[in-house]
């Protein structure tokens, strides 16, 4: 029970407004804590497009009650395709015309937001909002509902604002040549849109009361207690958020005419225990042709078994369902048997938590870590852009697995790096044994639920701590 509350008198349910960004790395998470805190009894209003909603699993019956899901219309903006709502639907060079869409939703979320604050029943106690939404931000304060702004990790902050000098354990961080680079794109004011990233990040961050980070000390003890220090606000643990027992759920229009598991899972049923290296490297970022062919022909040299889920190569002439079509001349043959390449959704709690996978072949977005050493599964690491790259150096600290070589320069990959990892991390032996022991004490924090399901209650107590007090001021 939260403190300054009698038990005859228990407090009244929150009223939370949660905004995600536009890709579903960012909306399944929230999904998540949306249905934390409904399932405390909690009532929250979750925000994004209508296609993205529709797209969504279905809501738990614990929580569905107490979860409104509030459709946006994405405006239209010349040249952006019709139903390109998440980031999944745009191509690479149609991004700025996806961020001014995006900035299009600050007339419709202001509306909504004043009219539920015309309502002293519907009133939000707090908004929760992604990085970049410094439009809601903005309408919090018109309307006086205290905003909270979701953070990445804490080795990414660490890495965007190091500390002057280490101290209490942390330690200076170098970043390879290439990731440097591609920083730089977040001081660009993305075309159409008008405004960076960096401009974003600090529009909403000034505009906030709390940070509100997925993650926690016994996850990166590393970095996470100089968060609150660098960015100069206070910063709430979520803890980690992960899957709830049923999160492999199938989405709408994935099962089978028969209702029979998906291919995937049927083909790892034949496969020895521990034997296959789960390959998968998210939806935003593809491959380019060429990276393809060198992880292909890598996989090919490692000799081990793979399911690889593939999706269609950067700049490629060809469909999602036919990304297959972008491998090497004769792999699939020459690999027949031992590796299994699919295209599309893949039920990918549903693979991690089968007995025959015994690695993760990952670009190490936060998402995918946890979902690794949920199962306590050893990752080769093969990060691409944005936080991947703090967030596999934290890893291969933590000793977990082992990053793919890469060249220091241009970031690129060879079959023989790849070939290295995968073997490493995938055949018996002192190395192995090694990653897999350290993977397992990284699951004694994921899968504690005990632990994260604390880390929410802390949460919802804090936020009742910070309203009551802007409320007194």
């Amino acid at each position: 029970m939260d403190a300054g509350f009698s038990s005859s008198s228990p407090p009244a349910p929150l009223r939370v407004v949660i905004v995600p960004w536009l890709a579903f790395g960012h909306l399944l998470p929230y999904l998540e804590l949306a249905e934390r805190l409904a399932s405390r009894g909690h009532c929250v209003s979750y925000v994004s497009t209508p296609r993205n909603l529709a797209r969504l699993p279905p809501l738990r019956p614990a929580a569905a009650l107490r979860v409104d899901l509030v459709p946006l219309r994405l405006p239209r903006v010349d040249g952006l395709p019709d139903g390109a709502e998440s980031t999944n639907d745009v191509p690479d060079e149609m991004r700025e015309l996806h961020w001014k869409a995006f900035d299009g939703l600050a007339a419709p979320f202001a509306e909504f937001l004043a009219a539920a604050c015309a309502d002293e029943d519907r009133r939000p106690h707090w908004i929760i909002a992604d990085s970049f939404h410094h439009w809601v931000a903005a309408a919090a304060v018109e309307h006086k509902v205290p905003c909270a702004m979701f953070l990445p990790t804490a080795a990414v902050i660490a890495v965007v604002q190091p500390p002057p000098s280490e101290h209490d354990g942390a330690r200076a961080v170098t970043r390879p040549l290439y990731e440097k680079e591609e920083a730089k794109h977040l001081y660009d004011d993305q075309g159409a849109s008008g405004m960076s990233l960096v401009q974003r990040w600090s529009l909403t961050k000034e505009r906030c009361t709390v940070g509100a980070i997925r993650s926690c000390v016994e996850w990166e003890p590393e970095s996470f207690h100089l968060v609150s220090t660098l960015l100069g606000m206070p910063v709430l643990p979520l803890g980690l958020l992960p899957p709830s027992d049923d999160g492999g759920r199938r989405r709408p229009g994935t099962s089978t005419a028969n209702g029979s598991e998906h291919t995937t899972v049927r083909w790892l049923d034949t496969q020895p225990p521990g034997s296959v290296v789960y390959v998968a490297l998210g939806s935003e970022v593809p491959l380019r042709v060429e990276q393809v062919h060198e992880l292909a022909l890598g996989l090919e040299l490692a000799g081990t078994r793979f399911l690889w889920a593939l999706r269609k190569p950067s700049g490629a002439a060809v469909l999602d369902d036919d990304a297959a079509a972008s491998l090497p001349l004769g792999f699939q043959e020459r690999t027949n048997g031992r590796g299994l390449v699919t295209t599309g959704w893949v039920p990918q709690m549903s693979i991690l938590a089968h007995a025959a996978v015994g690695g993760f072949l990952t670009h190490c977005g936060r998402n995918s870590l946890i979902e690794g050493l949920l199962f306590g599964h050893p990752l080769v690491m093969l990060p691409i852009i944005g936080d991947q790259g703090p967030n596999a150096r934290q890893m291969e600290r933590k000793k977990v697995g082992l990053q793919v070589a890469r060249d220091e320069n241009d970031g690129s990959f060879n079959r023989n790096g790849v070939a290295s990892a995968v073997r490493a991390v995938m055949v018996e032996g002192e190395a192995r044994s090694g990653f897999v022991a350290n993977a397992l004490k990284m699951r004694q924090v994921v899968a504690n639920k005990e632990l994260q399901d604390g880390y929410v209650d802390q949460f919802v107590h804090q936020l009742r701590s910070y309203a009551d007090a802007d409320a007194n001021c």
